[in-house]
């Protein structure tokens, strides 16, 4: 059985939660001026490795084996199995490999699994939020 991944991932950098997040928000607006102004800027190579950071952050939470309420069930494993593909996927397939495949991913899996009003730019915001925070904090103790 493959191993999910349970320790936390190391926080990025703020300017690159910022980066990925302009992008993701730019997608999510439909302006692909900003979403080809920040991967410019960025450079796509590098936009791409943050939006699977960003996505990790996101779906591994969401889908990891859960063993706080006893034994995991079959259902846990099915959920971290997929988290773990989604990101394989990122990484890899030609469809949501690209940068607006994996921003809209990431969008998708927000507006289906993490959004209960349809309130998708909150929640972005919200996530955003809390890497910055990580990011931010992280950068303040090695500083």
């Amino acid at each position: 059985m493959p191993e999910t991944i349970t320790l936390p991932l190391a926080p990025m950098e703020p300017n690159d939660v910022a980066d990925a997040f302009a992008y993701i928000r730019a997608r999510l607006v439909g302006d692909i001026d900003a979403a080809d102004a920040v991967a410019d800027d960025a450079g796509p190579e590098q936009l791409h490795r943050l939006l699977v950071d960003v996505a990790a952050r996101v779906f591994i939470p969401v889908t990891a084996e859960d063993d706080r309420d006893g034994e995991p069930c079959a259902h846990s494993f099915l959920a971290a199995a997929l988290g773990r593909l989604l990101l394989e996927l990122l990484c890899h397939s030609v469809c949501l490999g690209s940068l607006p495949g994996a921003a809209d991913a990431i969008t998708r899996f927000t507006d289906n699994i993490l959004t209960e009003d349809g309130d998708v730019a909150g929640v972005l915001r919200q996530l955003e939020a809390a890497g910055m925070r990580q990011a931010m904090e992280a950068h303040r103790t090695t500083a």
